[in-house]
């Protein structure tokens, strides 16, 4: 078995991929992390401990575990334990050896070609090998997946050759630029070829079906309960940027599916639990006075929480309305109420620790009723209903904002949903937010048939705007572009950033995108996501991947 290397240090091929990261982001990362006390998140000088069973509790239920195919962070974060990538990104944005030792990039960005480790193996005995990376992309482009966001992380995928056993080159029909950076996440991670072939339709039950080749095992999974990880025994092949060789240190996690906040915060504080995620903004305080706890608090990079307005359905055809809409909301007073001041006002669709932000947003489009009564004026909604809504032609102004009802209570949106119900009815607009079930809330949102649609969608890179703005992002397609717009600029400037790592191109056409949605009133930010992660002062090495998702490999349990 061959040693593996250790050096944080990329080839000289790959130093131009980057380059275009490392100087956008790494102050910023470093900036937006902090900790009440101990050391958690880095396991400092201490000598990890082997063994023991760390219990986290979490806010929300995978609804599908097949991480080709869900679109769900917690499906991301937890099955990051199970499943490998071809490569690691570090927090400045470096890309470093994982399973594959070394890659190269053509010049135009349309084939990435992988030298891959021969010492890996999955759980179930299989050998990991470039037919492998083959399987599992064309299983993420397959029909059957119904993939709504792996797919689009592959972009203009063309195909995977197999050069030979241990050579993978992956082809794009068109230069995509972004592609190292999603290669890195869980959602393009590997699983058996052989659970593909003859179980491929029982990965989203999850459980031990779910074989992957990392250094944990999907033990166990009880649904509205918990689901079980044990350590992978034979693992000795972590990333480049992780803190140890070998096995993981700890014996099993367990994840608690636990929506109800005070429950959750109640398990951490009783030591039911030794991380709870997502600790409510009103419980911060209590975490941060307790000597036996820590909180770690790190803005989210990629898309904000943002209110996505449906351009292509009346009455937000016409712009007026939407930007009445836009500007109607409170969202400075909305927010810090139902956040408690723990997540920052968004003012552009991307957040500050995203790759390319746009800063001069920041306080250009204020709350404004009366520009906001002036607009639905100027459109004709000139009339009032007995219940003080605007009338035009005897309709009443109402928009549909339809609710997943397994996800209603995150992060308080529901209350927060309320409070802009009642910031748009003094304007005189009606918002309905039916409760849906998954089925019929897809059939709605990506058939194009509710006027507004929330998002929020950590990733560490600006691409994530060519999800949401380009119209080859069509949710008929895939994609999640929830505005059903087709805007030539948004169009040219996003493919622009994808056709490219050149930072000049990068700091040219990312502020413009992010300009022109809000400009266009396609976009209504609302707030930058915040971890709020409570943990027992016991928790030692606990890491955040860059797009903020908990890592459990370096993670050991102070028992003394």
């Amino acid at each position: 078995m061959p040693p593996r290397t250790r050096s944080r240090h990329l080839p000289p091929s790959l130093s131009r991929l980057a380059r275009p990261f490392a100087a956008a982001v790494s102050a910023a990362l470093l900036l937006t992390a902090c900790s009440s006390g101990g050391d958690t998140g880095g396991s400092g000088s201490d000598t990890p401990v082997q063994g023991g069973t760390l219990t986290t509790a979490v806010d929300t239920e995978p609804v599908s575990w097949d991480v080709h195919a869900s679109t769900q962070d917690i499906t991301a974060e937890i099955q990051r334990q199970v499943v490998d990538s071809l490569v690691a990104q570090d927090a400045a944005g470096k890309f470093h050896p994982w399973l594959a030792t070394g890659w190269k990039v053509s010049d135009d960005y349309t084939t990435y070609t992988f030298d891959l480790r021969t010492d890996v193996t999955f759980t179930d005995g299989t050998r990991f090998d470039a037919a492998a990376v083959k399987a599992n992309f064309d299983h993420i482009v397959a029909d059957p997946t119904k993939s709504l966001y792996a797919v689009s992380l592959l972009g203009p995928y063309a195909g995977t050759e197999v050069v030979d056993a241990d050579t993978a080159k992956v082809t794009f029909s068109a230069p995509f630029a972004p592609f190292l950076q999603a290669a890195g996440t869980p959602y393009l991670g590997f699983y058996s070829p052989k659970t593909l072939k003859d179980d491929a339709g029982k990965l989203a039950a999850g459980g031990p079906v779910n074989v992957g080749s990392g250094p944990f095992l999907f033990s166990r999974y009880t649904k509205g309960q918990s689901a079980v990880l044990t350590r992978n025994p034979d693992y000795d092949w972590a990333p480049a940027t992780a803190a140890h060789t070998g096995p993981a240190h700890l014996d099993k996690l367990e994840f608690r599916f636990l929506p109800t906040a005070s429950v959750r915060s109640g398990a951490l504080t009783s030591g039911q639990v030794q991380v709870a995620k997502a600790v409510p903004p009103q419980n911060v305080k209590a975490v941060e006075a307790n000597p036996a706890l820590d909180l770690i608090s790190r803005q989210n990079p990629g898309g904000n929480y943002n209110l996505w307005l449906n351009g292509s359905l009346a009455p937000f055809d016409d712009q007026r309305v939407r930007e009445a809409v836009q500007r109607g909301i409170d969202i400075d007073q909305d927010v810090k109420t139902v956040t408690f001041g723990q997540y920052p006002r968004a003012w552009s669709p991307i957040s500050p620790t995203t790759p390319f932000y746009d800063k001069t947003l920041e306080g250009t489009w204020p709350h404004d009723p009366k520009l906001s009564g002036r607009l639905l004026d100027e459109a004709g909604w000139t009339g009032r209903d007995a219940d003080g809504y605007r009338t035009k032609n005897g309709k009443r102004l109402t928009v549909q904002w339809p609710q997943l009802s397994i996800q209603a209570t995150r992060e308080g949106r529901d209350v927060l949903g309320q409070a802009i119900q009642a910031d748009l009815k003094k304007i005189g607009v009606e918002v309905k937010r039916p409760s849906l079930d998954l089925g019929t809330y897809n059939t709605q949102v990506y058939g194009g048939k509710a006027h507004v649609v929330d998002l929020s969608w950590p990733r560490f890179s600006p691409d994530v705007l060519w999800l949401f703005l380009n119209s080859g992002s069509a949710p008929a397609e895939g994609g999640i572009n929830a505005t059903f717009v087709k805007d030539a600029d948004l169009d040219t400037w996003t493919a622009e950033g994808r056709a490219t790592l050149d930072e000049k191109v990068h700091a040219d056409v990312y502020p413009k995108v992010q300009r022109r949605a809000v400009d266009q009133a396609l976009v209504v930010p609302l707030y930058t996501q915040v971890s709020l992660v409570g943990t027992a002062d016991t928790v030692k090495g606990l890491t955040f991947s860059p797009s903020n998702w908990l890592t459990y490999y370096d993670t050991w349990l102070d028992t003394k």
